[in-house]
């Protein structure tokens, strides 16, 4: 078992009671490992960057992915404590909800489907992909030394398509399904905190809406809203003596698309920062509060705002939230924030290996995807321990200016802290420094070469 350096060792060692103490001494490997690993996050690629190739008793390893008894849902949680005790100590805690397409084939991997392709579809092109579909609760946080807002993975479920359901006899369990079961358990890891989240529009569900609505501590919900929904205005009160059932809603309203060509609504403007690209966005806002009602769902009181650009860039969008005292401006402030999810999305793809990894066991394809996803969480933990004076260098290149980190510089600096304390793969008490240079040279030379 490797000695682990700090602050790798607090971070980590808060994960120590999820095994036991035999399972326990390969999982710093695995993550470190992880880490420093270019290319493929398989675990053979794991053990070599570590410099285990020689490891005889490989298996080991791969059995604390795919035999170990250990609760991810015990370590998402040990993971949100880490993040909100870091990063919003206090205030609202708001979170983004977004499901992503793990692109796997194989005849072992069973829960996999036929979906839509978010990224490479569009409004006039369909496109289908096949692989595993991940439901990612993450943490929409401020990045002191990044300067902006990034969403830091913590929980990952993993949605199984409707026909391994029906081959498997199980119930089958919808997308919003799985987000209500996900928030109340944050809810219940976080019983006094004000929590808010924002998601898109496949969480437009009444459903959902009102069991978050309904709830002793409510959760704020925001999400993308159709401009067609029926709108009412709320129950009149009953007269006395009034007879028949009480009703579900009041006088039906004009629809949001309406209101965007009706040329006598007042649209106030605003400037939000950090729109998409980091850049500053003047918009404008109109917003009001409505019951929305379909026909056998419960009725759902809510803040609407509408938002359009006035040099026309982009179409008239609507927002839906479930607090009806929210400042419209801090609804869309939350909401532009989810985009952060995407760009998550694509850093784990392009830094930490997700689709690469090559684990054929239902417990183990649970467990990997969901690991990597924190991974990305981890990292950002480590790289705050790193900080000096509250910035991170920054790699510069003459075709290529950047004045903030991203992620890249974030995980560049863990690695190479991880490299420079050449004591991490050796016991306090080694003296033979010229062996562990050589050891150490051979590892880079190796990760440099198979990358």
């Amino acid at each position: 078992m490797l000695t682990l350096p700090e602050p790798y060792c607090t971070l980590i060692g808060a994960f120590v009671p999820l095994v036991s103490q035999r399972v326990w001494r390969y999982v710093p490997d695995l993550v470190l490992g992880a880490i420093l690993a270019p290319g493929q996050r398989t675990v053979a690629s794991v053990l070599r960057v570590m410099g285990l190739s020689r490891e005889t008793h490989f298996q080991n390893y791969h059995r604390v992915l795919n035999r170990a008894v250990w609760s991810s849902l015990d370590a998402a949680h040990l993971l949100l404590g880490l993040l909100v005790a870091t990063f919003v100590p206090s205030g609202t805690i708001v979170f983004g909800l977004d499901d992503t397409i793990e692109r796997r084939r194989g005849a072992k991997i069973k829960a996999k489907g036929i979906y839509r392709d978010p990224v490479r579809s569009s409004h006039s092109h369909f496109v289908k992909a096949s692989g595993l579909r991940w439901l990612s609760l993450m943490l929409l946080a401020p990045i002191p030394w990044a300067e902006r807002v990034w969403a830091l993975p913590f929980l990952t479920a993993l949605t199984p398509s409707e026909r391994y359901d029906q081959t498997q006899r199980y119930r089958h369990k919808k997308l919003t399904d799985w987000g209500r079961q996900m928030l109340l358990q944050v809810r219940r890891w976080l019983p006094t905190r004000a929590l808010v989240v924002v998601a898109d529009s496949s969480f437009a569900v009444l459903t959902l809406l009102k069991r978050m609505q309904d709830l002793v501590r409510p959760i704020t919900m925001i999400t993308r809203f159709r401009l067609d929904a029926a709108l009412y205005e709320p129950v009149p009160a009953r007269r006395p003596g009034q007879k028949g059932r009480p009703r579900l809603k009041g006088k039906r309203l004009p629809t949001l698309e309406q209101m965007v060509q009706d040329a006598t609504t007042t649209w106030t403007r605003v400037t939000l920062h950090h729109w998409y690209g980091g850049v500053r966005r003047v918009v404008e806002i109109v917003s009001g509060t409505a019951v929305w009602y379909h026909s056998g769902m419960p009725p759902l009181p809510i803040r609407w705002v509408l938002i359009r650009d006035p040099q026309g860039i982009f179409k008239p969008q609507a927002l839906l939230c479930t607090n009806l005292t929210a400042d419209p401006v801090q609804i869309v402030t939350w909401f532009v924030m989810r985009w952060q999810l995407e760009v998550t999305f694509h850093e784990v793809r392009a830094h930490l290996g997700v689709e690469t990894q090559r684990q054929w066991s239902d417990l183990a394809i649970a467990r990997t995807t969901p690991a990597l996803l924190g991974l990305f969480s981890l990292v950002t933990l480590a790289a705050n321990c790193l900080t000096k004076e509250g910035t991170l260098p920054v790699a510069q290149a003459a075709w290529y200016a950047k004045t903030l980190p991203t992620f890249a510089d974030a995980l560049a600096i863990v690695r190479q802290d991880l490299w420079q304390q050449t004591a991490f793969h050796t016991s306090h008490a080694q003296t033979d420094i010229e062996k562990t240079v050589q050891s150490l040279l051979a590892r880079c030379t190796e990760a440099l070469c198979y990358m």
